[in-house]
């Protein structure tokens, strides 16, 4: 047994800041480079501007400014401002702010004290100034360091708040903000608060017709009715529905945009579902009644409960939960001595009692749509059963060919499993691989880390899906397979993996197998893509190395930057499939610092005319596409210098 000197010497107690940056998963999430809308950069973004966002929500300022330039970010609103005497308290000691008091801050998003904080203590350089009728206090930070701080007139400036910050390149490497994110971000601010401004480096966006903007916005395809757009007090849903596969539906709590859902997801799920059979006196299945669902939810709750800083999942019961105060202010207690709680209605009820009443008037005041939206319903159920038939027995043979156990080398840990706290993080972790025949799963297998990655091995290459009839994909075994192990069938909440990676070669045929996987997820699982599941694996295409060091190449420009360092004697190598690589350097590109390339669709694009493009008829347009991308066989042979 090892002797661990386990003393009082081994207790530590770190600087807020310092907790912040070793720890920066408990604040922000992951923190990533940029190509992902969940990366770090854009949580501290999204922290500074939901503060604005609160002030316009009590009242105050009509206009937010946000700028991005060389990864410099301002945010300038025109609110109330901080107090002035505050503003060193309130951006450097970790669980300060105004927000504890829901007189002040009745329905704001964040409500602990955190988020300022975690921004400045990731940020290589940090700048607050508050602006207080002709007044000013500022502070200057590096890296959550206080290193100056003031007070000044500020004639001129309207009240408000100035933040300007650099994500620190020591926590988050070479990064970029994808201005398509920060985009996205803005508008969705935007659809939320109706009559608020936000100006994104120079461009203003401003909703008239809130989240009734957003779906219209987002819809790719004629919708098969008018969107129904239903407001009530504390919540705003809208809905419709499409030809596509799938649900596409947002989620927002007091303008925080909930990407991963939560309770109210659930209940509006649930209680359009229940209208619906209620409305057409029909038993039909929920699945049914919601494919092809686009719509949008926004809920307004008092200091909402999230699963986690990053605020991405509502995890609150109730609409608001408080403890019971007496005239002077004071806790109740009740006989047992236990604070007394006052709860309001459950999420799920309030709005369950909101579309259920609201939708079904609007049924009735607006027949032309009735039968239309029957009619998608039966549709759905048709196909469901004819293709839910098909599968079972497509499973049973496999089972017994004991197939399922070939093909998935799975982890301990998944995406859908109720953890302990401390095993979270292995869930948010959990990864399955996709890759083409036994040499590269092989590979893989012996490099991954068992806990949370999980391995699925192709055999050669899956069926075009836009060519074929739903039936013929239903009846293919290798796609069942790949359903089942993410565990889809039936609903996206069970969802196992929190990231579908697709690994394939680097050549013509690894090209074909990612884009036929890709078109299968885009086509019947489009919701795993919008919700950023999805993943391209980079591994390196070169190797360049002499006797003293070697270097790994992600591209041509990396290439010629290892030649250029490392000079004489260079051995360069092309790697042209997973197999080529061993285990032993796989390892290091399934780890810590994996690139993965996010498969993401803009908000206007329509999967319909992606998938015709790339995987229909061949069109002049698609050849001349492929001219344009052509590289010569030379590049990417291998070569020894």
């Amino acid at each position: 047994m090892v002797d661990i000197n386990y003393s009082d010497n081994s207790i530590k107690t770190l600087e807020w800041n310092k907790h912040i940056r070793q720890r920066p998963g408990m604040y922000i999430g992951r923190l990533g480079n940029g190509n992902n809308p969940g990366d770090g950069i854009y949580v501290l973004l999204k922290e500074i501007i939901d503060n604005s966002i609160d002030e316009f929500s009590m009242g105050f300022g009509k206009e937010i400014i946000v700028t991005i330039e060389d990864n410099n970010v301002t945010v300038r609103d025109f609110g109330r401002g901080i107090p002035l005497g505050s503003v060193v308290k309130a951006t450097n000691n970790l669980n300060t702010g105004g927000k504890f008091d829901d007189s002040v801050f009745k329905k704001s998003v964040g409500l602990n004290g955190v988020g300022t904080k975690a921004v400045n203590a990731l940020s290589s350089s940090f700048y607050i100034e508050s602006f207080r009728e002709g007044q000013s206090s500022w502070a200057r930070y590096e890296r959550g360091e206080l290193k100056d701080s003031g007070m000044k007139d500020s004639l001129g400036e309207k009240n408000g708040t100035l933040v300007r910050f650099t994500p620190d390149p020591e926590m988050f490497g070479e990064y970029a903000f994808n201005f398509d994110f920060v985009e996205s971000m803005v508008k969705n601010y935007s659809y939320l608060k109706k009559g608020l401004t936000i100006v994104f480096n120079g461009t203003p966006y401003k909703s008239e017709n809130g989240l009734l903007d957003l779906v219209n916005d987002r819809m790719s395809e004629t919708p098969l009715y008018p969107p129904i757009h239903l407001v009530g007090n504390d919540i705003e849903i809208v809905m419709t529905h499409g030809n596509s596969y799938g649900e596409n539906i947002a989620s927002f709590v007091n303008g925080q945009n909930t990407r991963d859902g939560g309770t109210h997801l659930a209940a509006y799920r649930e209680a359009v579902a229940k209208t619906l059979k209620d409305f057409f006196k029909k038993n039909y299945a929920p699945e049914d009644c919601r494919q092809g669902i686009v719509g949008a939810i926004s809920i307004q709750i008092q200091e909402p409960n999230f699963e986690g800083q990053t605020k991405t999942k509502l995890g609150s019961t109730y609409m608001w939960e408080k403890p019971e105060r007496d005239a002077e202010g004071k806790e109740v207690r009740g006989a047992d001595g236990a604070i007394v709680i006052d709860r309001g209605p459950t999420i799920r009820s309030f709005v369950n009692d909101f579309v259920s009443k609201n939708l079904d008037n609007y049924l009735r005041i607006h027949k032309e749509v009735v039968p239309i939206l029957e009619e998608k319903i039966k549709a759905s159920q048709q196909e469901r059963e004819e293709i839910s038939g098909i599968q079972k027995k497509t499973r049973e043979k496999n089972k017994r060919a004991n197939v399922y156990n070939k093909k998935l080398r799975d982890c301990r840990y998944h995406f859908c499993d109720k953890l302990p706290a401390s095993k979270i993080e292995e869930g948010e972790k959990s990864s399955i691989f996709i890759t083409e025949g036994d040499s590269a799963s092989g590979t893989i297998t012996q490099a991954r880390d068992a806990n949370h990655q999980a391995v699925f091995s192709l055999r050669g290459k899956p069926i075009n899906c836009f060519k074929e009839s739903r039936r013929k994909v239903a009846e293919n075994e290798e796609l069942n397979l790949l359903i089942s192990a993410l565990g889809v069938e039936e609903d996206l909440k069970n969802l196992r993996y929190n990231n579908i990676i697709v690994a394939t070669d680097a050549d013509d045929d690894g090209m074909h197998i990612r884009m036929l996987v890709v078109t299968f997820f885009m086509k019947y699982y489009p919701e795993l893509i919008r919700r950023g599941h999805v993943h391209i694996l980079q591994t390196p295409l070169f190797r360049v190395r002499n006797k003293k060091e070697m270097r790994y190449c992600y591209s041509d420009t990396d290439k010629a930057k290892a030649i250029k360092d490392l000079k004489n004697g260079i051995e360069i190598t092309r790697f042209k499939g997973l197999g080529e690589i061993s285990a032993p350097e796989f390892k290091d590109f399934i780890g810590e610092n994996m690139r993965l390339d996010l498969v993401k669709l803009a908000e206007d694009e329509s999967i319909s005319d992606i998938m015709e493009f790339y995987m229909g008829d061949n069109t002049i347009d698609r050849q001349n596409f492929i001219r344009r991308n052509l590289r010569s066989e030379e590049e990417l042979e291998d070569i020894n210098v």
